[in-house]
């Protein structure tokens, strides 16, 4: 078990409040989102996560404890920031991180060189840090912070600077660590990324708490209760609708309260509607997040 809770956990920094109350759970052996604006308290959280910095009040509980000295070696964190030795050989850096973990000699070279291997990047193990592109040196961070084999893992932008191609490759790693139980927790940016990836999410502005819960869960709590189909022309009245609107080349169609999408699906082709392709309407996340971050901001400034 990998669970992570946090306890009414605040920390302020002089008059600033950077985590006010936190109260949540990030579930054992699942990809858990971290979002926020700049500024709005994510560092702050990490850090006390780490253990790097301690709340002020509430507890952070791993399983049910405070984190103790023996279980850091189970956590590891991949910063924004690149943290590796610019001027030492690649092979090195990455063995060097798996002994700071207590992880034998041997076994350090022998995981240095399954991720190099993975990572697409065995051609350049004798090269220095700093001779690497900026996506390249991405790669070896992601390596530094897997090498250990943790059971928590913290990822901060994990795919700042790789191409589309090295996005999907670092998407497909960390599908791997999950699919063994590790528990993930992504901050970034991105929301096409954490819609594909994230099981749940906690969003913070200003230090609380302004979305928690599961991704669909949220997407769906702000998305229209309708459908959207590509099909022959709606017309007359349908029991199962309460309205359909024409939008360009598609048709919305909205359910009676109560009414499932395949009832109302059935009820079209029944009539002769000819479907060729339907989806239920849902509000991107990125559309949600400017939503809540700009309602939370209106709401600390009043």
């Amino acid at each position: 078990m990998n669970k992570i809770t946090f306890e009414n956990v605040t920390k302020q920094f002089g008059s600033k409040v950077a985590v006010a109350g936190l109260s949540f759970e990030i579930p054992s052996g699942r990809v858990f989102g971290l979002l926020g604006p700049n500024g709005a308290g994510k560092t702050t959280l990490i850090r006390m996560l780490m253990d790097i910095i301690k709340p002020d009040s509430g507890t952070i509980l791993y399983d049910g404890h405070p984190l103790a000295e023996s279980d850091k070696d189970r956590v590891t964190y991949l910063p924004e920031e690149r943290g590796l030795y610019r001027k030492e050989k690649v092979r090195d850096v990455l063995e060097y991180f798996a002994l700071l973990k207590g992880i034998s000699r041997s076994d350090a070279r022998s995981r240095t060189l399954k991720f190099l291997a993975r990572l697409e990047m065995s051609d350049v193990a004798l090269r220095k840090v700093e001779e690497l592109s900026k996506g390249n040196q991405q790669k070896i961070q992601i390596a530094a912070t897997l090498i250990s084999d943790p059971e928590v893992i913290i990822l901060d932008e994990p795919f700042a600077g790789l191409d589309p191609l090295n996005v999907q490759l670092a998407k497909a790693v960390m599908a791997e660590e999950r699919s063994k139980g590790k528990t993930i927790l992504l901050s970034t940016h991105q929301m096409n990324q954490v819609e594909e990836l994230c099981d749940d999410l906690l969003m913070i502005n200003f230090g609380r708490q302004v979305l928690y819960g599961t991704v669909e869960s949220i997407v769906q709590r702000y998305s229209e209760p309708a459908l959207i189909l590509e099909c022959s022309p709606i017309s007359g009245e349908i029991p199962e609708i309460e309205r359909v609107v024409a939008e360009n080349k598609h048709w919305k169609v909205y359910p009676k309260p109560g009414v499932a999408p395949t009832a109302v699906l059935k009820s079209l082709i029944d009539r002769g509607v000819q479907i060729e392709r339907f989806q239920k309407a849902t509000t991107p996340l990125e559309q949600i997040f400017i939503k809540v971050a700009r309602e939370s901001a209106q709401e600390a400034r009043q």
